[in-house]
Parts: structure tokens; C-alpha cells; sequence
């Protein structure tokens, strides 16, 4: 019992310093309107409430981004269908902590020297793909 809220604590430490970097992304939201809500442990951030007919989001290049412990994504809609794909994130977050920003640049920028996709073929978004059909 002591042992695993030892481990929770030291994932969310590990990886603080990408959860602070989404949590500076995610705060403007709230101001334009958006919400948030806390899900088993996780920030996760809508910037509207008004879905794809709100201006902004027409210019914002993803349905959903992971920092950390936060997850932004356009609606809240978006929230819960990506739920499984961004906890994947998460945990990839709790793994690597602050070094996931380099190593996944660097899975992307392997898959485009490979001539692959530097999105759809990154190792960190197939493991969480995968995710997202597991039970």
C-alpha cells in the first residue's frame, strides 16, 4: 500500500515539470471559456464548450495534447473520445518525465529521416494508439 503511493508520488515528481509547461498552456483556456475538470488524477482542459464552430479551434493543429499530468483538447467531446490515446501519454510522461520532450522530437524527426510519417509512425503514438482498443 505505502509502496504504490510512494510510486504515484515519484511518477507525478518525475514528470512535474511537463505537467507545469501544460498547465501554462492550459490556463489561457479558461479565460476564452473553457473548462477543466480533474480525471483519476489527470488536468484535462477543453478549450470550448461551443465545439468545432469556435474560431479558434479551426486554427489548432490537434484534438487533444498531452504535458504531463494535463491534457488540452479542443472540446470536451474530444476529452472523452481521446481519453484512452492521451492517458497513453500520460504514462509515457511518467516514464521518460521531462526527457519525453526530447525523445519524442527525436522519434519524429527518425521516422521523417526514414521518409515515414513523423506523426502517424512515431513509436509514442503507435504505443498509444494501441491503447486505445485495450480493455
Amino acid at each position: 500500500m505505502h509502496l504504490t503511493i510512494i510510486s504515484r508520488i515519484v511518477r507525478y515528481l518525475w514528470s512535474a515539470p511537463c505537467t507545469v509547461v501544460g498547465l501554462c498552456l492550459a490556463f489561457p483556456a479558461l479565460f476564452i471559456g473553457g473548462s477543466f475538470r480533474v480525471v483519476a488524477g489527470i488536468i484535462e482542459v477543453a478549450i470550448s464548450k461551443h465545439g468545432k464552430t469556435n474560431a479558434l479551434l479551426r486554427h489548432i493543429p490537434f484534438n487533444a495534447i498531452t504535458f504531463g499530468h494535463v491534457v488540452i483538447a479542443g472540446t470536451e467531446a474530444d476529452l472523452h473520445r481521446l481519453r484512452r490515446h492521451e492517458l497513453a501519454h500520460v504514462r509515457q510522461y511518467e516514464r521518460w518525465g521531462i526527457l519525453f520532450f526530447v525523445a519524442y522530437a527525436a522519434a519524429s524527426l527518425w521516422e521523417l529521416i526514414r521518409g515515414r510519417h513523423p506523426y502517424w509512425d512515431n513509436c509514442f503514438e503507435i504505443e498509444a494508439r494501441s491503447s486505445e482498443n485495450t480493455r
